[in-house]
């Protein structure tokens, strides 16, 4: 792939009506993020809250594939390129650095929360997935804005616990904290991490 040096290319703004409630769910490569991220989504978009989801590569990416027309779009100097269908926009876009999750959030378009896998080392709340079989070293243990920990082992981490199957408790703390209401009833949909 041909790298484009841009160098006329300003952050982004930010514009924001409203405060969109998020948080990031973090752990170790392994620890079960996705799937603990696919079992939050569909519990809380089942109680009717619309979510937004945004995942952190800190290793860049490709969104697009060498031969379509978006991806030659953007291999010929596009800053930004956009593919549309009648159920589906998608974007890439140029940016001059990595942004924080909050500049991220802003860009979500209507949607009542945002859930984000990955942002660690941001200042926002997190929810930490640990699987000491996976990985005994924790990711957040002791961060100031780590505000609940997913795992079936016992932990003392001054936040609350959560079991890796407990889907339903962990929607109802997030609610909680966000100080949030559902839309209907839960569904705790049960799928094993």
């Amino acid at each position: 792939m041909r790298t484009i040096s841009r160098p006329h290319i300003k952050p982004f703004s930010v514009y924001q009506e409203h405060q969109i409630p998020f948080l990031s769910i973090v752990g170790f490569s392994g620890s079960g993020k996705t799937t603990l991220m696919e079992r939050l989504i569909s519990e809380l978009s089942g109680r009717g809250l619309r979510i937004g989801s945004i995942k952190h590569d800190a290793h860049g990416f490709e969104m697009d594939h060498p031969g379509k027309d978006s991806y030659r779009h953007k291999q010929a100097g596009a800053a930004v390129s956009m593919i549309a269908s009648p159920s589906q926009v998608g974007m890439v876009r140029d940016v001059d650095r990595d942004h924080r999750l909050e500049e991220l959030v802003a860009m979500l378009p209507k949607v009542d929360m945002a859930l984000a896998e990955g942002f660690k080392r941001g200042t926002h709340p997190k929810i930490e997935i640990h699987r000491p079989e996976a990985n005994p070293q924790p990711a957040c243990k002791g961060d100031p804005h780590l505000i609940a920990v997913v795992s079936d082992a016992v932990l003392h981490w001054g936040v609350p616990r959560f079991g890796i199957d407990d889907v339903c408790a962990l929607a109802n703390f997030v609610l909680q904290y966000f100080q949030m209401e559902e839309q209907s009833e839960p569904t705790c949909a049960g799928m094993s991490l």
